[in-house]
Order: structure tokens, then sequence, then C-alpha cells
């Protein structure tokens, strides 16, 4: 095949910068539609929906319509994943922020149990199934723009951009309803942050409608390698790595909602301080995680995927209980410190390098089948932990969850031993050291 040919077959890539700033941009949006629904769960919902004066069973039943959306992300994650190779990944996440938007505002303007009675945790629970759908369609995509525009020794530190998108999504989660708490009164603390989705979903579309479709897709269409059923093929062939990724995903995943939706809550079931503590506390998490996501992204182009990942997924083993020793203590300062540490050193590590670990674990025709399957069937655990852990807390107390907590470290460290390096630079290295090996060793046979 000649220079021109291969030039004219090879994918048309966008600026990978401004691809994956607009993944993460609408990353950002879907994660603040998501992440204001675990505060409010955590903070109103007990009271504004379930007609109950028991404070534990108030959080339970809030946590309980927290759980509903997370189980619905794998539905989001299986058409989007089937739909985004088929399709296309652009077309799927535009779809998604639109789901997740709408959704979201219409949760602002719903009428509370005083109000419609039984009817408001009914519509709450809808909203929220709608809300899961979107969310789990959502990151296959973003994640595949990121990593398929850029050149494969730099996949790592773009596919971590669009993972900023989760820091910036709860910052400015917790940050509006600190505003919230200072400006407003009444009904409006907690409606405000969800009508003012409105304002971000139009900005993350504009974002997003101005760059081009995955390279790769885009070639893929063009050669006639479009699947009729990639959702489906990919469970057939690949259902062993969809279940690792699974397991991959539990210290991350089901540690933020621990650290995070439950320690809300702790804080005020054990009188140990106020919510603003943990708000502080993952507010400060989150600017440190705009840069350490880059830092660790970049850092497993060098050193590899797995090396990155289990520095967070040992770091949540070894930390379950001194976290909650230090959240124990009641004082500010150690609340904010746990929360913190929970983010910044035992998820961001992981979260960073999935992207890009997860992508290349499969071929471009049923990639978004099989990553956005894998990161969403996570999700069926980690939407039940902060109702578990309440749970587990309201049954032994506080080292139940601190348990919890190291043992999705463990889960998470025991896939992780027994996934490949996908690496381009460890991969080659590895393959030099081999190749070197099997010279070696037939000289001497020699």
């Amino acid at each position: 095949m000649s220079a021109v040919s291969r030039a004219a077959d090879a994918p048309r890539r966008d600026n990978p910068a401004k691809v994956s700033f607009a993944s993460m941009v609408g990353s950002a949006v879907e994660s603040y539609d998501f992440f204001i629904y675990g505060t409010a769960s955590a903070a109103y919902f007990g009271t504004e929906f379930f007609h109950t004066d028991n404070q534990l069973v108030g959080v339970l039943a809030s946590f309980a319509t927290l759980a509903v959306g997370f189980l619905f992300r794998p539905l989001g994650g299986y058409l989007a994943g089937h739909f985004g190779d088929r399709l296309g990944r652009k077309t799927v996440l535009n779809a998604s922020l639109m789901l997740m938007g709408i959704a979201t505002v219409l949760v602002g303007v719903l009428p509370t149990f005083q109000q419609v009675g039984v009817i408001a945790p009914l519509l709450l629970i809808l909203l929220r199934i709608l809300q899961g759908i979107g969310f789990g369609a959502e990151w296959g995509g973003a994640v595949l723009m990121s990593v398929e525009h850029a050149p494969p020794h730099r996949r790592g530190r773009y596919g971590a951009v669009p993972q900023i998108g989760i820091p910036a999504g709860l910052l400015l989660a917790n940050g509006t309803f600190l505003l919230s708490e200072h400006a407003l009164s009444g009904s409006w603390v907690w409606r405000a942050p969800f009508l003012f989705s409105i304002v971000m979903v139009a900005v993350g579309l504009f974002i997003r409608l101005r760059i081009k479709e995955s390279p790769e897709f885009t070639q893929m269409k063009e050669q006639g390698q479009i699947r009729k059923a990639p959702a489906l093929d990919v469970l057939r062939s690949d259902w062993r790595i969809i279940l690792k990724i699974t397991m991959l995903r539990l210290a991350e995943t089901g540690g933020y909602y621990v650290t995070t939706s439950f320690v809300l809550s702790y804080v005020g079931l054990a009188d140990l301080g106020t919510s603003n503590d943990v708000l502080l506390g993952t507010i400060v998490g989150s600017v440190i995680g705009l840069g350490s996501h880059l830092f660790f992204g970049a850092l497993s182009d060098r050193i590899g995927r797995k090396p990155v990942f289990l520095i967070g997924a040992v770091f949540t083993i070894v930390f379950g209980f001194p976290m909650f020793l230090l959240v124990n203590t009641g004082t500010t300062l150690f609340i904010v410190i746990a929360v913190v540490l929970g983010l910044v050193l035992s998820h961001d590590p992981i979260f960073a390098v999935e992207s890009s670990w997860f992508s290349e674990q499969f071929p471009r025709e049923v990639r978004s089948s099989g990553i956005s399957l894998g990161y969403n069937l996570a999700s069926l655990v980690a939407g039940l932990l902060p109702f578990a852990a309440t749970a587990l807390y309201g049954w032994i107390g506080w080292t139940g969850p601190a348990v919890l907590f190291c043992l999705l470290g463990i889960a998470s460290v025991a896939a992780a031993l027994v996934t490949p390096e996908t690496a381009p630079a460890k991969v080659a290295a590895q393959e030099r050291d081999a190749s070197s090996s099997t010279h070696l060793t037939t000289e001497k046979v020699s």
C-alpha cells in the first residue's frame, strides 16, 4: 500500500485537546446533575418526599431512591453502547446530556409529600430512573471521543481530561448547595441547584456540537465494519472482560459514594458535625482533583495503567478505618482531611486511568458497548452502598461502613492483578524484553 493510500485511510482526528475539553464540560454538567441528587438525598429528601419523623428511616428511604438511578445506569450503558457503536459516539453523547438535563430540571419543580402525598416520591423515582439512564449513557461516549482522537502514546493524558468532569461536577453541585443555603430559604434551598441545570446543559450542548465525530468510528463506518448488534456481540465474546471492569470499578465508585454521600449523612446521624464540614471536604478534594486526574493520567502513559490504578485501590484498603477515625473526632479539620484523602488518593488514581485502560481492552467495533456495560454494571453495587453503609451503621456502628470501604479495595486489587497492561509504552517494553529473552535463549541453544 502506498504512503498516499495509507494517509487517505488514516482516521481524521480533531484537535485532541479541544475534543477532551468538550467531553469534560459535558461530563461536568451530567455529573453536576447526578450529584446534586445525592446531596439533596442526604440532606433534604428524607423530610421533603418521605413522611417520617425518624431521621435514620428518612435517610434510608432517600438513599433507596438514590440507588434507583444507579440500578438503571446499566440500561443506559447498554443503549449508549449499542447506538454508540452503530450511530456514533457524538450522537449518543448529546442525547444523553439532553435526557439528563430535562430530568434534573423537572426534579426541581416536583411537589413535596405534604402537597400531593405518595405521588411525590413516585414522581421522584421516575425522574431518578431517567437520570440513571442518561448518566449511564454519558461516560462511554465522552471518554471514547477523547481517547480515539488522541495519539496512542497520549491516551492516558487526554483520556483523563473528561474524568475531570466528575470532580468539576461535584464541585459545582456542592458549591451551588452551599450558596443556596446562604442566599435562599425554604424549599428554594434544594430546588435552585436543580433548576440551574438548564443553563449548564445549554452551555454543554453548545460546546459539544462544535466537535467532530470520533475518527475511529468514522473510519469504521466508511469501511463497512458497523455491527448489527454490538452490545450483544460483546456480551457473548468478551463477558469476562466486562466482569473484570465491573470489579475494577468497585473501589473507585463505591468508595466515592461512601466518602461523599454516606459520610454526609453520617456526621448528622452520629452528631459529629454539620453537613457543611463534609461539603467543604468534597470541595477541597474536587479542586485538587482537577489537577490530580491529569497527573495520574499522564503518569499512566509512562509507567502503565495498572501501577497507577493500584495506588488508589491499595489505598482504599488501608484507609477504611483511619478515614472514620478522623471523622469520628467531630473536628472540622479532620473531617475535611478524611474526605479529601478519600477522594484524592482512593478515587482519583483509579478514575484517571479507567478511560484509557478500559478502552484499550476492546476492539473498536464493540468498544463503546464493552466499556459502557462494564462501567455501568458496577453501578448496581455502587448505588446500594450509601444505603448499605447506613444500614450497617444502624446495626453495628461505624466499623460496618469502614469494613465495607476496605472490602471494595480488596475486590478491585484482585481484579487489577488479572487484567493485562495496555499502555503502549509498557507493552512495547514488555515485547522488547520478551524478544531479547527469546534471542538470548536461542543463542544459548545454538
